[in-house]
């Protein structure tokens, strides 16, 4: 996700010489240095020195570990933008300085392509520059909405943070049903995956409800309604459902934990 940031942020214009990363694999550090033409450092504080932004991308079980090894540095300074998932701000702002502003980010693979869905929620010390900063960074890499209050970030990771997975699963079944009814395997999974891609564009370009774009493909006695009587009678609506509320629970249990 870190090196999908990068590449969103130069493809943006930002100089590569404002950028700066840290990773202790030197494979790693030799493939950002050389993709993206950044400096890179073997040592976390190094690349925070100095930084008015910094994102903090790794796991979060090291969270802790990362930010105590820190302790030395002026972390008031930059803005913390957190990518660790069911880390919550509170535990953030424990580990930091008094008055450090955090903002933190709930982002999906799709970024990688610059397609991303992220949602953000910000400490009361972020200021609406801040904010924005954070915003402007994650529309680098797709869109960014910002969340009113952080609690709603469980419900962004059961849906557009888990979301992929679900897209993906169906994509598979797509292709396999095509394949199923006789259609050559690569036929069938490149017209599936055109297909989805091609509706969401749809939706998100024309701005018309989902249920309106579906009405305009289904006509009274045709293929389409034989197709969706199916998909409700198989339960699949409720069955989304039951998977974006199933990983906002999961979501609640790690942050509270």
């Amino acid at each position: 996700m870190a090196e999908a940031l990068i590449g969103g942020l130069v493809a943006a214009g930002l100089p590569a010489a404002s950028l700066t990363a840290s990773d202790p694999d030197p494979a790693r550090r030799k493939l950002l240095a050389e993709a993206f033409g950044i400096a890179t450092h073997a040592d976390n504080g190094d690349a925070v020195a100095g930084s008015d932004l910094v994102v903090l991308a790794v796991k979060p079980s090291v969270v802790e570990s990362v930010l105590r090894a820190l302790a030395a540095r002026d972390l008031v300074r930059p803005l913390w933008v957190s990518i660790a998932a069911g880390v919550p701000i509170a535990k953030l702002a424990g580990l930091l300085p008094a008055g450090a502003r955090i903002v933190r980010a709930m982002p999906n693979t799709p970024a990688l392509v610059r397609a991303g869905a992220t949602a953000i929620a910000a400490s009361s010390a972020a200021s609406a520059a801040d904010r924005e900063a954070a915003t402007a960074l994650f529309e680098t890499v797709g869109v960014c909405w910002e969340a009113p209050n952080e609690s709603l970030l469980d419900a962004v990771t059961g849906l557009s943070g888990s979301g992929p997975a679900y897209v993906f699963v169906f994509l598979e079944a797509l292709g396999d049903a095509g394949v199923r009814m006789g259609l050559p395997r690569e036929a069938a999974y490149r017209l599936a995956f055109q297909t989805v891609l091609g509706a969401a564009k749809l939706a998100q370009e024309t701005g018309r409800h989902p249920a309106a774009l579906k009405d305009q493909v289904t006509s009274p006695g045709g293929t389409t309604i034989a197709g969706l009587e199916r998909l409700e009678a198989g339960g699949f609506r409720a069955a989304v459902y039951e998977a974006v509320a199933a990983a906002t629970r999961r979501s609640r249990e790690l942050g509270a934990g």
